[in-house]
């Protein structure tokens, strides 16, 4: 049995998510049916993270056993040809040890969320970022959004279904910057809650709509409290950006 490190670039809109589910497609499902296809085994596909429905992902790190006598190119090109027309692509594999767990051995994941700044409809982006027609101040974003790196309880930022046994959790860095009318909001961490990143973003929304004041994001912080988050951002925008298994 061969392990294999996979990267996964995928379209999310129309997939509930990474994780398996008894009655909606996942991405997690349609990989391993592409394996079995290939090879004829039953095999989970374990990803770096769970993401929530109509998520993207843009380097989703994942491993798969395989008894099959093959190689990382063989494995790559015959899941992506059993994929089909699905919006799913395995842009690299490789062969690696026993003990890598995609998800246990990873030390930090990254999250970016798209934001298009404009009045006029998305097309080309239509599904895959946040439009918002208001001006947003990128800057006071980006000072604000370092009140949340560090260790907090993040119980304002974690949806109420969020079965993490802690609401304490790290952020490593958090960045915000423009490029025209796009605005990326940068976030690696150990872990997330549930929802974590999608209610951060919804909160520098506010700060950037000059709704919030930096005061405002302390005491929602501060307060530990779900009733006082700012609006959730929609999962269009949201991509797993990268998973990291350094030290």
């Amino acid at each position: 049995m061969q392990r294999y490190k996979l990267l996964i670039e995928f379209d999310g809109t129309d997939y509930a998510g990474w994780q398996r589910q008894k009655n909606a497609p996942s991405i997690q499902e349609a990989l391993e049916s592409a394996v079995k296809g290939f090879c004829g085994e039953q095999q989970d596909v374990c990803g770096a993270g769970r993401t929530d429905a109509g998520v993207h992902g843009i380097a989703m790190a994942a491993h798969v056993d395989i008894a099959k006598q093959t190689t990382a190119f063989r494995v790559q090109q015959a899941i992506n040809f059993h994929l089909g027309k699905q919006p799913i692509s395995v842009v690299g594999a490789e062969a690696i040890a026993p003990d890598f767990h995609a998800r246990f051995s990873c030390m930090r994941r990254s999250y970016r969320y798209r934001i298009i700044n404009r009045r006029p409809p998305l097309t080309l982006d239509r599904g895959k970022a946040w439009r918002i027609v208001p001006d947003l101040d990128a800057e006071a974003m980006e000072e604000a959004a370092q009140i949340l790196v560090g260790k907090h309880d993040f119980t304002t930022f974690r949806a109420t279904m969020c079965q993490a046994a802690s609401p304490v959790k790290t952020i490593d860095k958090i960045s915000v910057q423009r490029n025209l009318q796009e605005i990326t909001v940068d976030c690696t961490a150990p872990s997330f809650l549930h929802n974590q990143v999608r209610s951060i973003v919804g909160a520098l929304v506010a700060v950037g709509q000059k709704k919030w004041s930096q005061t405002d994001l302390q005491a929602a912080l501060d307060a530990k409290d779900r009733t006082k988050a700012a609006q959730v951002a929609p999962a269009c925008g949201l991509y797993f950006l990268s998973a990291d298994y350094g030290p």
